[in-house]
């Protein structure tokens, strides 16, 4: 005989995360419309290619505030299995790639610009720079701030209910984060650099601080990669946990054929108990020795009853 025993977990994706990306999305926006409009009015091109770098930037941005407003809006869909919780996830390891890519053109453009220098307009590039350090800096508070006050509802459903609320990761929000910070950092090396190449005639320190700036954010997006990557295709290293499952499940009339733990999302996990037990144990018997083991949103018990003879 087999009977299930299933907690469900009903969480909305962050609204607050939501809006936080909506205004930094705004923001790069203007700011793009006003450096182009400006660049060309002026004939400023450093003005004019940092605002179609705003524009990639905004890319990045509005795929991180699609994957909320998909995740909000199908958050009942009956097709998802186990909620929309990797839409966040998926958003966060496309924008790594991006994040990748910026750097590794950024590493590119340094490199060319070692072994052919060009002329530049210290004083409007390095107004250019303070604009995007400033605009950066805004957009990071923003994200941040509503990361740190990113709560997660955690609802479990069997016979009654149990509240519980933590801070949670948000690998869609890190993702935007990680854009806006790697900006902010590209526009201080910048100033640094620039300041440099004025003032003491070092013109190569501003190729040598964006190779340096691009290790750095090719180090952060390969980190976010291999943390999404991983929930993406389940993996993870739960041999310790697993353990401790058998250890307080098994006894003299109940054995443990099968278990499975995997994220299905970035905060919320997933169980499947398959045991065998010749004693007449209601499921409800090992649903509260897996809550002294873990925090699960969904489990599901299957019990092979054996009868003796």
């Amino acid at each position: 005989m087999k009977t299930d025993c299933h907690t469900q977990k009903h969480a909305l994706p962050s609204q607050r995360n939501e809006k936080a990306t909506f205004i930094v999305v705004v923001i790069t926006l203007v700011t793009m419309f006003v450096e182009i409009i400006a660049g060309i009015i002026s004939g400023s091109m450093a003005l004019l290619s940092d605002g179609i770098h705003m524009g990639t930037h905004a890319v990045a941005l509005f795929i991180t505030l699609i994957a909320y407003v998909f995740a909000r809006r199908h958050i009942h869909n009956a097709t998802y299995s186990f909620g929309t919780g990797k839409i966040g996830v998926l958003a966060g390891y496309t924008n790594a790639i991006l994040l990748l890519i910026a750097g590794l053109a950024m590493a590119v453009e340094s490199i060319k610009r070692i072994i052919h220098p060009v002329d530049i307009l210290f004083d409007q590039a390095i107004i250019v720079a303070i604009i995007g350090l400033m605009v950066n800096i805004v957009s990071a508070y923003i994200l941040g701030h509503g990361s740190s006050k990113s709560t997660h509802d955690h609802h479990e459903h069997h016979h009654g209910q149990d509240h519980s609320h933590h801070i949670h990761q948000d690998h869609n929000l890190k993702a935007a984060y990680l854009h806006v910070i790697t900006d902010a950092l590209t526009s201080l090396l910048a100033i640094f650099a620039l300041l440099i190449a004025k003032f003491a005639g070092f013109i190569w320190a501003d190729p040598i601080v964006g190779i340096l700036g691009a290790i750095v954010i090719a180090k952060w997006a390969i980190g976010l990669l291999r943390q999404t990557s991983s929930v993406l295709l389940d993996k993870g290293d739960y041999s310790d946990e697993i353990e401790a499952i058998r250890s307080q499940i098994e006894s003299d009339t109940t054995h443990v054929k099968d278990v499975h733990l995997w994220k299905i999302s970035e905060n919320e996990r997933s169980l499947i108990l398959s045991i065998e037990s010749t004693a007449d144990r209601p499921p409800e018997h090992y649903y509260e020795k897996l809550k002294t083991i873990g925090r699960y949103d969904h489990i599901t018990v299957e019990i092979n009853r054996i009868t003796t003879r």
